[in-house]
């Protein structure tokens, strides 16, 4: 038979005891040239100032290349060694990007060149609608892993907002001050602690005067304050544990507090509470945290911007309004903010003992937006982009426990109702509930309402920014 030839191991390009380089290793020989940003090799057994000229002489010969070759000269450089600025794990998935392209860190600008970057960068077909990637990630195409930078914090308003001295109404916020205000909101979401932005309220106090419990508003406000460095002045159960249980009136409350704090939050269990605070001290920011069945315009305000941030979108929308219409100040104050946008419906699904009021309604009717009332949750769900519950308000009706009866559980929101509701719309609920929403809804990625809680806190913290002139 044949004779076996022993195999030969193919040498080593290595010496012994060195180890490969990986693919992202540049070469002992290989330098950067820092004026002309391209692979230069040194030449072994030249001196210093041998090797120096050469590279001069190269980079001169270099400026007769084209263009294109330069670019892709630069890339592959940028390929070959990863700056350090990027994470390791995300390196193989950024290293293509020039470092012109690299996102700029947060850094404050003025309120128009922040306007005019939000709406540059709008989504087609929508009204408004920030950038919800960095341009890193955009040119390194899906699926890469990157720290998305926060938009710039935005500087003194531009719009209306620069006139506003106090929050009692939504009535007092057009479509303007809206959309600045949800770019100052967008901002906030990216407040990290230690950074600039979370200091700018240090020195200023804010008192909340909590007349009627709550959870999400309060604790939101205090966390807003929080966050941005201020300090907070609390009372719980104001109407209890202060001096109006020794019967001082609301308006010697509210002078004796402006003298302590920057700022009031107050929540009163009557309508029109806040704006008679606000006219007793006209010179102090304040707040309307609700004010019985009355408004409550910070909810509306967050209950828009959720909206936005879920739809991409505020024109070109159809919303239905469920529960307890007549006493919830969320849906008449989000009604009444919704008015500002083009070609928004309403859809009115409540008993007859809590209905929408008739003043709502006119000022829809004043506003040429259209409404109607219906019986029917399903078809009015197969219809809606936003679906808002609301709770019976057991609080709200006194010794009528029979009308409360007959309105509880009526109209409930399950996977039946769920499955009449189109994939992209979205469910909402100013919290806390009941039994209107079942608990087996909240895994479905429409149930916002978390999120809706959520986004109190960015919307508040920019409505503290604007109140405070900072």
């Amino acid at each position: 038979g044949p004779i076996p030839i022993p195999h030969r191991r193919k040498p080593s390009r290595y010496r012994r005891g060195t180890p490969p380089r990986t693919q992202t290793q540049a070469p002992r020989s290989l330098r950067i040239s820092s004026s002309a940003s391209e692979v230069t090799p040194l030449k072994p057994g030249r001196s210093a100032q041998q090797n120096s000229s050469s590279i001069q002489e190269r980079h001169t010969k270099s400026n007769d290349k084209p263009r294109e070759s330069m670019a892709a000269s630069s890339l592959m450089t940028s390929m070959v060694l990863p700056s350090r600025e990027v994470p390791s794990r995300a390196a193989s998935a950024i290293t293509a990007v020039p470092a012109t392209s690299r996102v700029a860190p947060s850094v404050r600008c003025s309120a128009a060149a922040a306007r005019r970057r939000h709406v540059a960068l709008r989504r087609p077909g929508t009204t408004l609608g920030p950038p919800r990637t960095s341009s890193a990630v955009a040119l390194a195409g899906a699926g890469a892993e990157a720290t998305v930078a926060p938009p710039p914090m935005p500087g003194l308003p531009t719009t209306g907002l620069k006139d506003l001295s106090c929050c009692v109404e939504a009535q007092q916020f057009n479509r303007e001050m809206l959309e600045e205000l949800f770019i100052i909101a967008d901002a906030m979401e990216g407040v990290k602690p230690g950074s600039d932005e979370s200091k700018m309220l240090a020195g200023y106090l804010m008192s909340t005067l909590f007349y009627e419990p709550s959870t999400r508003t309060r604790l939101s406000f205090e966390g807003a304050m929080g966050k941005l460095g201020g300090g907070i002045l609390s009372t719980e159960s104001a109407g209890e544990y202060s001096s109006a249980a020794k019967g001082e009136t609301l308006e010697d409350t509210i002078r004796t507090v402006e003298g302590y704090s920057d700022i009031i939050v107050l929540r009163h269990f009557s309508a029109g509470a806040a704006r008679r605070a606000a006219n007793a001290v006209p010179d102090s920011p304040i707040i309307n945290a609700g004010d019985g069945p009355g408004q409550h315009p910070t909810q509306a305000l967050l209950d828009t911007y959720t909206i936005y941030k879920e739809l991409g979108r505020l024109d070109n929308i159809k919303v239905g309004l469920v529960g307890d219409l007549a006493n919830g100040r969320t849906v008449r104050s989000l009604a009444t903010m919704l008015t500002a946008f083009d070609n928004v419906s309403f859809f009115f699904v409540a008993p007859d003992v809590v209905k929408m009021g008739d003043d709502i309604k006119a000022e829809l009717d004043a506003q040429g937006v259209h409404w109607e009332e219906s019986t029917d949750l399903l078809s009015v769900a197969a219809e809606v982009d936003v679906l808002y519950q609301t709770r019976i308000q057991k609080e709200r009706f006194g010794d009528r426990l029979d009308d409360y009866a007959a309105a509880k559980g009526k109209y409930i929101i399950d996977t039946a109702v769920m499955d009449a509701l189109p994939l992209k719309s979205i469910v909402m609920h100013p919290l806390p509930r009941l039994d209107e929403i079942t608990t087996d809804v909240d895994a479905d990625p429409r149930a916002a309402y978390f999120r809706q809680a959520r986004n109190g806190l960015f919307i508040r913290m920019a409505l503290l920014k604007v109140l405070l002139k900072v």
